[in-house]
């Protein structure tokens, strides 16, 4: 979720980016980045005619290690929030995702660590990812 989407002058970037969302025993399965001072949630931004449903599987795999059971993919919510870490006034529409798995889940490629967050470490976590924990916990998902 590091790059930004084209905009023309004056217009906010949006970066459109698919997160897979994993709720074990109440915490959220949230994710540290090389680089990066908080937390997000496995995912990112899809390739050039990529689907939501094959995008969220590859980044899972690529960060996580699992592999996303095909046809359990669930929406659960899609977050407009600020950016963090990006230029000012850049946003994230991020697309969340629910999905069986099969696989540990392990740490890969630019992740260096795995964290469940509870509603209160929520300020851990980039916006986007603080707000999927509120509404989360609004459901009864998090606590």
């Amino acid at each position: 979720m590091t790059a930004t989407a084209s905009a023309p002058s004056g217009v906010p970037a949006v970066i459109d980016a698919l997160a897979w969302v994993h709720v074990r025993d109440g915490r959220l399965l949230c994710v540290r980045s090389r680089g990066r001072d908080l937390l997000y949630v496995p995912g990112g931004k899809r390739d050039p005619g990529e689907s939501d449903e094959a995008a969220v599987t590859r980044e899972a795999r690529e960060e996580v290690s699992v592999d996303l059971r095909p046809g359990t993919l669930r929406r659960v919510a899609v977050i407009d929030e600020i950016a963090h870490d990006q230029a000012p006034g850049t946003r994230v529409r991020l697309t969340c995702y629910t999905a069986d798995h099969d696989g540990a889940i392990a740490a890969d490629n630019e992740i260096t660590g795995l964290e469940w967050i509870g509603f209160a470490e929520r300020d851990r976590c980039a916006p986007a990812v603080r707000r999927l924990v509120e509404l989360l916990h609004e459901e009864g998902s998090v606590r």
